[in-house]
């Protein structure tokens, strides 16, 4: 079976990736580069910021069984100041792009026997976040993730999302500073933030095993930080 994951080279894509590599799946790698990157997978350097040129990667890719739109980035703006452009950026790519992908995608896996799509959202998109966009863009993805289960499921498509707190990527490191992250492990129950692999494993079950009557629901990875 052909699984495609966005932002595959680092990070939750990473992880995610090596899993299903692990489970005999063969994996198509979407990224804007793969530096240092030795996975055995079919590779696209792509820019999702480019949405118009969706169309002509899913026509490369072909088929695909499972999408794990996985890709997304975070500004740390200063003050007030978020530039229009950083703003376009970020709507495309955290939330035009995965819905294009979606929307091309689900086309395919109608005419088969359907398939699995995953989307990564965030906390943020629940409860809000200092990158006003980033936030807004993930609450569109847990909506879009509800929206289409409505649409696709009765076309064999079963479409979930995973919400997670902060994890030990990049993201974190180079976006949050050490005296915030030290704030947001205290309020988990383990004291800790989350690590890629765990995130992975989430994607994993929803892609494969869970049962096809979850359909449109986001599952929340925050070891009880942000309960509601």
């Amino acid at each position: 079976m052909k699984v495609l994951i966005t932002g595959a080279s680092r990070g939750i894509g990473l992880e995610a990736t090596k899993l299903f590599l692990e489970n005999n799946y063969e994996v198509i790698a979407v990224a804007r580069n793969f530096e240092n990157y030795n996975l055995d997978t079919e590779t696209y350097e792509f820019d999702l910021f480019e949405t118009e040129k969706i169309s002509e990667l899913v026509k490369k890719i072909g088929d695909i069984d499972i999408l794990i739109n996985n890709a997304g980035i975070m500004i740390v703006p200063e003050g007030e100041n978020y530039p229009d452009a950083e703003k376009e950026k970020t709507l495309k790519i955290n939330l035009e792009s995965p819905v294009k992908l979606i929307e091309e995608f689900s086309k395919r896996m109608s005419g088969k026997d359907g398939g699995r799509i995953v989307n990564v959202a965030s906390i943020a998109g629940e409860i809000g976040h200092p990158d006003i966009w980033y936030g807004i863009t993930k609450a569109g993805i847990i909506n879009a993730t509800k929206s289409f289960a409505k649409k696709l499921g009765s076309k064999g498509i079963v479409i979930n999302a995973v919400a997670p707190g902060p994890v030990e990527t990049d993201m974190l490191e180079f976006n949050i500073p050490k005296t915030r992250q030290e704030e947001l492990k205290k309020n988990s129950i383990l004291k800790r933030v989350a690590n890629p692999k765990e995130v992975a494993k989430t994607i994993y079950w929803l892609a494969v095993e869970s049962p096809e009557y979850i359909n449109g629901i986001t599952i929340d990875i925050n070891n009880g930080a942000f309960m509601r």
